[in-house]
């Protein structure tokens, strides 16, 4: 038998019941046909990049200065791309970070492996608020740290705050939250925010050491009933580090841009982005894609047409609610959390399949006998899976 590392050996033989199912759409749609499968598994974006960074592309490729368009950048990302995002956040929050506390990354994925690498040592926690993206812990436990999972509160899927308090300790580094959330697509309140800062503000005095608070942002701009932007939890709290892609706003999740933000604020800000950097140092997260880095600086702040995603969630829950779903209304995102009819979640995804629909069981999410339905999707394929979602509800009857 190789010697070799046994948890990287499992979670490569396992996939993520996200792209389980994906996989098994694929060969679906082999059998009999993409277009009789609604596949509802992967939040991957279906609306087109924008216009002008299209065209940015292009005329970078087209420069002719190649060795310019596609070398390599400083580690920690290319200088004029840092200044761009620090200036864009600082004019829409005010948050008074500068190009060097902007770290370029792979994605929100890097983006919060880089900083669970910076903040922990063994024996550290993590707490995530259920439901969460599975992926926390893969991430949390490849940082040397132990995930807490504080239960979920399913009246309306805010934070449990007595729950939280009993599981915040002298051992908790980092607190992990993803507003708006992946998989219910709520978007945690001003009101929850405030008392959430407030208590870590209170524990970190108490422990007399910061627990950091790791802002997972990859759908910041994905919001559709207020014209008010969400709080920037800078704002709110010092000792935060908001890590962003821009896979899901610009629709160019394949491309693999994103960053974190320090915040200027923070305690020791100079020694906590040095091990930022020092973290993508060492995982091999140095130089992220240079010519997206160069192609996003037009485009920071912009979103795709995003009313598109409006349009399918309206759909979506009009629909399945009237059908006899209950359903948690997401703010943002582009997913629908949908309570399983039966007790088992994944016993009701394997029902699905007779109607060929493809849906993600809760349980991964850290909160079973729900499913996620992930309507980044063609509108069209949405109205044709409604039959299909009514004689699922109805063979419960």
């Amino acid at each position: 038998m190789a010697d070799i590392n046994k948890n990287m050996e499992a979670l490569g033989k396992v996939r993520s019941v996200i792209r389980e199912t994906f996989e098994y759409g694929n060969r679906r749609a082999k059998e009999i046909g993409r277009e009789n499968i609604f596949d509802f598994s992967l939040g991957n974006p279906s609306i087109p990049a924008p216009q002008e960074l299209e065209d940015e592309i292009a005329r970078l490729a087209g420069s002719g200065n190649s060795v310019a368009v596609h070398g390599y950048t400083s580690a920690q990302g290319a200088e004029a791309t840092r200044a761009a995002i620090a200036d864009n956040i600082n004019k829409r929050f005010g948050a008074g970070v500068t190009k060097d506390d902007i770290y370029m990354t792979c994605g929100a994925a890097a983006s919060l492996t880089i900083s669970l690498k910076a903040l922990t040592n063994p024996g550290d926690e993590v707490i995530v608020f259920a439901p969460f993206f599975p992926e926390y812990k893969v991430f949390v436990n490849a940082a040397g740290a132990e995930l807490a999972v504080v239960p979920a509160e399913k009246k309306s899927f805010q934070i449990d705050f007595e729950a939280f308090e009993k599981r915040i300790t002298r051992k908790t580094k980092a607190v992990i939250i993803n507003t708006p959330n992946n998989p219910t697509g709520v978007v945690l309140s001003e009101e929850t925010i405030i008392k959430l800062c407030a208590l870590l503000k209170q524990k970190s005095e108490e422990y007399g050491s910061p627990v950091y608070l790791l802002t997972d942002e990859p759908y910041r701009e994905l919001v559709y009933d207020t014209e008010k932007e969400l709080p920037y939890l800078m704002n709110y709290y010092d000792n935060t580090l908001v890590c962003y892609s821009f896979s899901k706003s610009l629709s160019v999740p394949g491309d693999r841009l994103g960053y974190i933000a320090v915040c200027n604020k923070m305690k020791d800000n100079r020694d906590v982005y040095a091990a930022v950097c020092g973290a993508g140092r060492a995982l091999g997260f140095v130089c992220a894609p240079s010519l997206m880095q160069k192609a996003v600086i037009p485009v920071i702040g912009k979103t795709s047409d995003i009313s598109i995603y409006k349009k399918n969630r309206d759909i979506l829950y009009n629909a399945l609610t009237e059908y006899g779903y209950e359903c948690v209304y997401p703010d943002g995102a582009f997913y629908l959390f949908v309570k399983s009819p039966e007790e088992d979640a994944n016993a009701f995804c394997e029902k699905a399949k007779e109607f060929e629909l493809l849906l993600v069981a809760s349980d991964s999410f850290g909160c079973e006998g729900y499913v996620r339905i992930s309507y980044c999707v063609t509108t069209e394929m949405i109205e044709r899976s409604l039959p299909a979602f009514k004689k699922l509800i109805e063979s419960y009857e």
